[in-house]
């Protein structure tokens, strides 16, 4: 199968009058079948990772560049969101008004926040977002507005969201930015539990905690590039992670995942 991202000799200048590559990758490759991590500092290029792949932004036009997401270069919305979920903080932000969760989960059949019209939602369709609700221990807050429930609850729900086309992966930004030590606990568990279900995971984020057992390779990023890549033994070192934070740290490989400490 195709690749989930094929990224080749891919560039991005977000300042035309400097005219410097804030994102400048020259291999970043994640095949089908892999739960890979994206790791990297505040300013280490995660963002503009993130908006090549939901096209807010696109790369410069470079002889041999190659953009691919499932081996195209071009995606219609509506066919990208049946192989690919995406869930951001920009996302929960948007959901942050007077809409229940069942109709958050609802709204991904549409690509929307909110339901655009109640006769276009199906009886098929309120069973499966009931399903995906149950699946992530949810069910129970649907009839609830997102606003009353918690942080990591309303997550869930926009987890649920992007499973409403049976995506073969899912891209999470920075997925427990924002949670209590135990609602991140939580929900690093249900993703462990979907991944254990055959979705593919990738993780873009800051939190060597956000990295769950079942990811087994790591791609580390430092001002635009690829710093390090390869399996998760060989990257998570503490040399690595020492260089690319620029403190003396030491990784720590627990029940749960890995952590990073002073040493």
């Amino acid at each position: 199968m195709k690749p989930i991202i094929e990224f080749i000799n891919v560039s991005v200048i977000l300042d035309t009058f400097s005219n410097v590559k804030a994102l400048d990758l020259k291999e970043l490759i994640v095949k089908s079948g892999e739960n890979a991590a994206i790791l990297g500092p505040n300013g280490s290029g995660k963002s503009t990772f993130m908006r090549l792949i939901t096209r807010e932004l696109y790369p410069e036009p470079e002889e041999g560049s190659v953009c691919r997401i499932w081996g195209e270069e071009r995606w219609n919305v509506f066919q990208l969101r049946s192989l690919l979920g995406i869930v951001t903080p920009y996302m929960a932000f948007k959901v942050n008004q007077n809409i229940t969760v069942e109709d958050t989960v609802l709204s991904g059949f549409f690509s929307s926040i909110g339901i655009p019209h109640r006769d276009y939602v199906t009886r098929e369709m309120r069973k499966k977002s009931e399903r995906n609700m149950d699946f992530l221990g949810i069910l129970p807050l649907k009839g609830r507005f997102v606003t009353e429930v918690s942080t990591g609850e309303a997550r869930l729900a926009l987890i649920a969201r992007a499973l409403a086309h049976d995506p073969k992966a899912l891209v999470l930004d920075e997925p427990t930015s924002g949670l209590d030590i135990k609602a991140a606990l939580n929900f690093r568990e249900y993703l462990r539990k979907l991944s254990k279900h055959g979705t593919n995971v990738i993780i873009v984020t800051h939190d060597l905690e956000d990295i769950i057992p079942e990811v087994s390779r790591v791609v580390l990023l430092d001002k635009g590039s690829v710093f390090k890549d390869g399996p998760i033994e060989q990257v998570l070192t503490d040399a690595n992670l020492s260089k690319l934070y620029s403190s003396p740290l030491k990784v720590v490989k627990g029940k749960h995942g890995y952590r990073a400490e002073f040493e």
